[in-house]
């Protein structure tokens, strides 16, 4: 039966004794395991932050009605041509209007729909805005700012203000921070708008927006469904677009296709609205766990030689275990042990390095007007990360433990006193 308090006592000694094989052992796990967590968390948290610049901003599934030309022409209508070959040029968009007809009930059945989160109204409108003599074109985008915030994260991007100051403020308006700087307007200020009918409009600065895209925040405003619909002279139940979001992301798709059937309406989904940053984001991630697969593997080699030099310096102890009386395995589960008490120290340090270091990133400043409310590195703790690290720290000094030991446990003691 294997007595484990002295096969611990004798792993303990064979460690202090060589204190410096064991430091440079538990250092070789230590800061494997320290660089993959610092290297991970901060790759995943920009990569996340990068997502979130695009994706928060997107929802999931864009509803509004699309002004295009007829897919059935009057001529393809003609019995006597249908089986001729036509050529139709110049083709003109039907005569359409932006509104979405019946709306409000379709948002009130999409919200009990159990795959959707939320779906929220919007008006969009075509402007000018009009500061003395200054005459700017741009948007004008009428939402419902409270629930905005809450579904699209839009407090993120209000840089000055807030949503709750919008919703509170008859005829105000969260204006692009690109317009306010060419018309030099700050906070309080009253800007004129004039819809595309001539008519004008003054509204009360409340807040700044800025997306980072500087083309959007150069023409893009927000204020409040109702105050859009009565510059534009349109009653309560005038929407252009709704906004939905789900629970799920990966039923977009399908939702997205049963909505344009079941109401005649364009419906895109934000997969395929943002095809290009979705192969970039897997890019990203395929690059960012490849290198930290890469630096585990590589830790684990030198994790390996370590302990294997670390063994083999000890042949002659191992030559005294066994003619003492110590069987084969018994030598393999000191050395065994050895490795294992290298591995958990070397893999806590390597923990406590890794966050310790993502902790010094996360308050290093990171300023830029792409991103107006980062104000440091961004970046990902997940406790996963953490545990794989630990996982593997322990598992790599298990392998480098175990396999040297397997020789060290057939090793004939006679050989090596002779040899000596």
């Amino acid at each position: 039966m294997t007595n484990w308090s002295i096969i611990l006592s004798i792993a303990k000694t064979h460690l202090l004794t060589k204190i410096k094989q064991t430091s440079i052992a538990a250092l070789g796990v230590t800061f494997g395991i320290g660089s993959y967590i610092t290297l991970v968390c901060f790759m995943t948290g920009l990569n996340t932050m990068l997502d979130d610049l695009m994706l928060n901003q997107t929802p999931h599934i864009h509803v509004y009605n699309e002004i295009e030309p007829s897919k059935k022409q009057p001529v393809s209508l003609y019995d006597n041509l249908s089986n001729s070959f036509n050529v139709i040029h110049s083709i003109k968009p039907k005569l359409s209007q932006k509104k979405i007809h019946n709306a409000l009930p379709i948002i009130n059945y999409l919200e009990h729909n159990d795959k959707v989160l939320g779906a929220l109204p919007q008006v969009k409108a075509q402007i000018f805005y009009i500061a003395g003599s200054i005459e700017i074109s741009g948007n004008l985008t009428g939402i419902n700012p409270i629930e905005e915030a809450n579904y699209f994260n839009m407090s993120d991007y209000i840089i000055e203000g807030s949503a709750m100051a919008l919703q509170n403020t008859d005829n105000g308006i969260l204006l692009g921070i690109g317009i306010a700087k060419k018309m030099a307007l700050k906070i309080g200020d009253r800007i004129q708008v004039s819809p595309i009918n001539g008519s004008i409009f003054p509204l009360k600065i409340v807040g700044f927006y800025q997306s980072g895209v500087a083309d959007v925040d150069a023409i893009q405003s927000f204020t409040n469904i109702k105050t859009v619909q009565r510059i534009l002279g349109e009653a309560n139940n005038y929407i252009t677009d709704i906004n939905v979001k789900l629970y799920d992301i990966e039923t977009a798709i399908p939702l997205a296709k049963t909505i344009e059937q079941q109401f005649n309406l364009k419906a895109i989904d934000i997969k395929t609205a943002n095809a290009q940053f979705e192969t970039g984001t897997t890019i990203r991630n395929l690059i960012t766990y490849a290198v930290s697969i890469t630096l585990l593997i590589v830790a684990g080699f030198g994790i390996y030689n370590i302990l294997n030099m670390l063994i083999y310096e000890k042949m002659n102890d191992i030559a005294i275990l066994k003619a003492t009386g110590f069987s084969g395995k018994d030598v393999q589960l000191i050395f065994m042990s050895q490795a294992m008490i290298i591995g958990f120290v070397g893999g806590v340090l390597g923990l406590l390095i890794g966050f310790g270091l993502t902790s010094l990133i996360e308050t290093i400043p990171f300023k830029t007007e792409a991103l107006p409310t980062v104000e440091t590195y961004p970046i990902n703790k997940d406790p996963l990360y953490f545990i794989i690290g630990f996982s593997f720290a322990m598992v790599s000094t298990f392998l480098a433990g175990y396999l040297p030991a397997k020789k060290a446990k057939k090793i004939d003691p006679v050989k090596i006193i002779r040899g000596q």
